[in-house]
């Protein structure tokens, strides 16, 4: 009994799309990146600012975000977006707020610049990095 030509190509079709996903999985293609550690945090920051050295790194506990300030005092947030990352400079726009939800603290970064959206992390020490980046625009207030 000979298979009709739909089923046949039908199961060909499929055979040929598994064997892509396995070597797209092999390949470890389509993945988001996370900002996991001290590294990929440098990374990300500077390509975000070309020359941006890091010398204090907070990063979330899940790799969504990271915060870092340079040398010089400047404070950056960095978000994944897509695949790949997205960061900004924090000026004397930006604000950050402390979240409490079911005992767990954390951190809203808003930039100040609503396209780039509000940033929430969950770090070890939300409190210093919401002091400082709201001492970014003390000297600016009347």
């Amino acid at each position: 009994m000979a298979m009709p030509a739909l089923v046949l190509q039908t199961a060909g079709s499929l055979v040929a799309i598994l064997a892509l996903a396995g070597l797209a999985w092999w390949l470890r293609l389509g993945r988001a990146p996370l900002l996991n550690d001290d590294d990929a945090v440098r990374r990300a920051a500077s390509e975000v600012e070309d020359g941006f050295a890091p010398v204090t790194i907070a990063h979330d506990a899940e790799g969504r975000a990271a915060l870092t300030r340079d040398a010089r005092g400047r404070i950056m947030v960095i978000k994944r977006h897509g695949n790949r990352f997205a960061g900004r400079l924090l000026t004397n726009a930006a604000q950050a707020r402390l979240w409490n939800d079911r005992g767990q603290t954390t951190l809203a970064v808003d930039c100040g610049e609503a396209r780039f959206g509000t940033v929430f992390l969950d770090l070890l020490d939300p409190d210093a990095w919401a002091a400082a980046i709201n001492a970014l625009n003390a000297g600016y207030d009347a």
